[in-house]
């Protein structure tokens, strides 16, 4: 199964995407969207990311997304823009019929260290080593790959445990 992950942002969004076969967890492509001169206008933008995110999606042909919950900022302005962005990249999502799960940053950050106080450069090391990169993606890639890999362990968490319930049944 091929799960594209985001990370968005009015500045910069970025994306990662994996494939994934049982347990094993393949990296496909990451990258950022930028979405142009701070100076041109928000819908314009907003239509940049959009556009940016149709053509991932037309290359990669993910057949699961996963996007970063918004969180609330001490600006409101930038919580609002932020969710403006979130909103142009979910709706690219869903213009293609793909299902889209959310994840707080948090969880995010719990999936992949163990901890959701982890820093960015402990986040980048572990989506490292989860896929076997000879070096971590930037930061917005990383976190983008970071929401696809826990994306991909809760997905699969519903299976593992009718698999564990089965075996114990079995075992009886």
């Amino acid at each position: 199964m091929r799960w594209i992950g985001i990370d968005p942002g009015l500045r910069t969004t970025g994306f990662g995407v994996i494939d994934v076969n049982g347990q094993k967890l393949t990296y496909v492509a990451s990258g950022t969207i930028e979405s142009g001169d701070p100076t041109k206008g928000l819908p314009e933008r907003l239509g940049i990311l959009y556009a940016g995110i149709k053509e991932v999606l037309e290359t990669y042909h993910p057949e699961s997304a996963a996007i970063e919950e918004v969180f609330l900022n001490v600006n409101p302005r930038s919580t609002l823009i932020l969710g403006q962005a979130r909103g142009a990249v979910i709706a690219a999502l869903v213009s293609e019929k793909l299902p889209v799960a959310e994840y707080s940053a948090l969880r995010v950050k719990q999936s992949i260290v163990g901890t959701g106080r982890a820093a960015k450069p402990q986040v980048q090391e572990m989506v490292k080593r989860l896929l076997r990169l000879n070096r971590a993606p930037e930061t917005d890639a990383s976190d983008a790959l970071g929401v696809a890999i826990c994306a991909t362990h809760h997905a699969q968490l519903p299976k593992t445990l009718t698999e564990i319930a089965a075996t114990k049944k079995r075992n009886k």
